[in-house]
């Protein structure tokens, strides 16, 4: 098993998360599914953990994960703004 395995479930999270969000513009057709989006990134979140926990132990594994589900949630609206500049869409501010 490799040692970053639990960076996919932390990647799958955020996506998860984020796309549940209300202000999110990549996937506008998935706003009808945002409990169970949720409950899928909440169940990542937790296979995260544990993987990381088996890897590099309770408290760095702890924060190896979150801080790997962290950087998906502050990179993926960055991205849908650029998605949305590219295709023309309108701007939000």
């Amino acid at each position: 098993m490799s040692s970053l395995a639990y960076l996919l479930p932390a990647t799958a999270a955020a996506v998860a998360f984020y796309l549940a969000s209300a202000h999110q513009r990549l996937a506008p057709a998935l706003r009808a599914r945002t409990r169970a989006l949720r409950v899928a990134a909440w169940a990542a979140t937790s296979l995260s953990l544990a993987l990381a926990h088996a890897q590099l132990g309770a408290w760095a594994g702890a924060f190896a994960a979150l801080t790997a589900l962290m950087a998906g949630m502050v990179a993926l609206p960055y991205l849908d703004a650029w998605w949305q500049l590219r295709r023309g869409g309108p701007h939000v501010g």
